[in-house]
């Protein structure tokens, strides 16, 4: 399995959490959308063991089978559609994870993340 992180996955995985790192030890390859980095980053900021964090999550992006995923001019046609089918729901989610579908999307990912609202996009495999 092709596997994507959200956030609250990659902490998860750092945390320990049995299934979560099952899954990762498992998975064929491991994927960290560019705004779960960002988010990271951003967390890791505003805590007291920044550099800890940043070390920890280099040595993950180190390993084989592990990377970031950055957009492209196809990925802004994923998010459009996402963004669109979103609305006419009238089930938006915050534009992050907006970007995180969009890469999932694009990629034929597994999505790993404890956010509900995901569901809202059934065409993204959960994991």
């Amino acid at each position: 399995m092709r596997l994507a992180l959200d956030t609250n996955a990659y902490v998860d995985l750092c945390k320990g959490v049995e299934a979560t790192v099952r899954l990762v030890a498992t998975a064929d390859s491991v994927h960290l959308p560019f705004a779960v980095v960002a988010e990271l980053r951003a967390g890791f900021a505003m805590g007291r063991r920044s550099a800890e964090n940043e070390r920890t999550l280099r040595r993950f992006l180190l390993k084989p089978g592990v990377g970031i995923l950055y957009p492209d001019d196809q990925t802004s046609h994923h998010y459009a559609s996402a963004y669109r089918q979103l609305r006419h729901q009238g089930t938006p989610i915050p534009t992050n994870d907006l970007w995180i579908a969009a890469l999932v999307l694009q990629h034929n990912l597994v999505l790993h993340s404890r956010d509900r609202h995901f569901d809202h996009l059934p065409q993204i495999l959960r994991a």
